[in-house]
C-alpha cells in the first residue's frame, strides 16, 4: 500500500495498463467462461454490495437466489429442488461430496466412484474430506464405462459421480445407466453439469442427465459458463429440498442462526446476474445461443478435417478436440491429458473467429 494516495486518473491509468496485458477474448479459445451478457453486468452492478452470507440483511437479494434455484430446478425437471448459489463447480462438487459423506457418517473409510474424466476439483474434495477416490476408465468415446463403475462400488462407497459435459472432450457420461446403478445400490448420485447443465437442456436432441432420472441426487451447474453470467456464479441443486440441512452449522452472530453453505461471505451480485440472463433470454433465447455455439463447433470440426486434422471424438456439447501437434499464435488453445488440441466454442467465439483460426491453422499445415 502506498504511504500517500494517488489520483483516480493515475490509479485507473495503471489499471488500464494491466488490463491491456490480459489476453483479448478474440483469441481465447480454451476457456469455459465467456464475456458476460450486458444484462448480467447491469444486474451485477445494482447488487454490488450485497452479501448472501448474511441473508437477513439482504432479504430481497436472498429471494432472488431462491428464484434462481427455482428456475434451474424447473429446467432440470424438479421445480421443488433445494440448493444455493456457490462460487462455481469446485465448491458445488466439494459440497455434494461433503453431503454424501455426512449422510453416511457410519462409514469409517468412505470412497467415491468417479470417471477418469472428472474435474480436478474432485481430487481437492477427496483431500479435504478424507475420501478414497476410485477413478473409472473411459470407453472409446471418452465417456465413463458404466459397468466398470458398478464394479468399483462396495459397502464403503458413499457417492457415485457422472459428468454431463466433460471439461476436456465435451462428452456426457451414460447418466441414465449410472442413475440405475446408483438406485440399485441406494447410493448418492451426483451429476457434475458445471458446463453441460446450461447446454444440454437447450439442444434439439438432448440426452437425459437431470432430476428426470429417479436416481439423480444432486447437480452442479455454473451459470458463469454457458449461462453468460458474471463471475463467480455456480449452483448446487438437490432433489430433496431439505437435504442440505444436514450440513448446517450454528452461526449465532448472523441474521440467520444456521447455514449450510461452504463460503461465509457470498456475493449476491453474480447470483442476480445469472437470474437476469435466464429471465431476459428465456428458453428460446438460450436455445438460440446454444444453437449458435453448436453450429460453430460443427464448422470448426469440418474446417479442421479439410486440412486433415481429424477430430478426436464427436462431442456432445460445444467442446472440440483434434489430433493436432501444434496451433498458431496468438490463439490461446489448450491440450487434453491425452495430447489432443482442445477448443471451446463459447458465445464470444463468433463464426468470424472460427474462420480466422481456420485460416491461420490452414496456413500452418499447408
Amino acid at each position: 500500500m502506498l504511504n500517500k494516495g494517488c489520483s483516480k486518473e493515475e490509479l485507473f491509468s495503471f489499471f488500464s495498463q494491466k488490463k491491456g496485458e490480459d489476453i483479448d477474448h478474440a483469441y481465447i479459445l480454451s476457456s469455459m467462461c465467456t464475456i458476460p451478457h450486458p444484462v448480467a453486468v447491469m444486474a451485477h452492478s445494482m447488487f454490488i454490495e450485497t452479501n448472501l452470507g448474511d441473508p437477513g440483511l439482504f432479504p430481497g437479494t436472498a429471494s432472488l437466489e431462491r428464484l434462481l434455484i427455482q428456475r434451474l430446478g424447473s429446467l432440470f425437471h424438479c421445480k421443488e429442488a433445494g440448493g444455493y448459489a456457490t462460487s462455481g463447480g469446485t465448491e458445488s462438487n466439494i459440497q455434494a461430496l461433503r453431503l454424501a459423506k455426512v449422510l453416511r457418517s457410519e462409514i469409517v473409510y468412505p470412497n467415491i466412484v468417479v470417471p477418469e474424466s472428472a474435474h480436478f476439483s474432485f481430487r481437492k474434495a477427496c483431500d479435504l474430506l478424507c475420501l478414497e477416490l476410485r477413478a473409472v476408465p473411459l470407453d472409446a468415446q471418452f465417456r465413463m464405462d458404466a459397468q466398470a463403475a458398478a464394479e468399483q462400488i462396495d459397502g464403503n462407497t458413499v457417492c457415485l459421480v457422472g459428468i454431463a459435459g466433460t471439461t476436456e472432450y465435451g462428452m456426457v457420461d451414460p447418466i441414465a445407466d449410472l442413475a440405475k446403478i446408483a438406485g440399485a445400490h441406494d447410493l448418492f448420485f451426483h451429476v457434475d453439469a458445471a458446463f453441460g447443465g446450461m447446454v444440454i437442456p437447450f439442444l434439439k436432441n438432448s440426452m437425459p442427465f437431470d432430476f428426470a432420472l429417479p436416481g439423480v441426487t444432486s447437480i452442479a451447474v455454473d451459470p458463469h459458463k454457458m449461462g453468460l453470467s458474471t463471475i463467480p456464479a455456480g449452483c448446487l441443486l438437490t432433489r430433496e429440498p431439505e437435504m442440505l440441512q444436514a450440513l448446517n452449522i450454528d452461526t449465532p452472530y448472523l441474521s440467520v442462526k444456521q447455514e449450510y453453505t461452504l463460503g461465509g461471505t457470498r456475493p449476491g451480485a453474480p447470483v442476480v446476474g445469472a437470474l437476469a440472463v435466464l429471465d431476459y433470454l428465456g428458453i428460446e433465447g438460450m436455445a438460440a445461443v446454444i444453437s449458435g455455439c453448436m453450429k460453430n463447433t460443427e464448422r470448426l470440426i469440418a474446417g479442421m478435417e479439410t486440412y486433415g486434422i481429424m477430430r478426436a471424438v464427436t462431442p456432445d456439447v460445444n467442446v472440440a478436440t483434434f489430433t493436432c501437434r501444434d496451433a498458431p499464435g496468438p490463439w490461446k488453445v489448450s491440450w487434453t491429458r491425452q495430447g489432443h488440441l482442445r477448443i471451446v466454442c463459447m458465445p464470444h467465439v463468433h463464426c468470424d473467429r472460427i474462420e480466422a483460426f481456420l485460416n491461420d491453422i490452414g496456413e500452418m499445415y499447408a
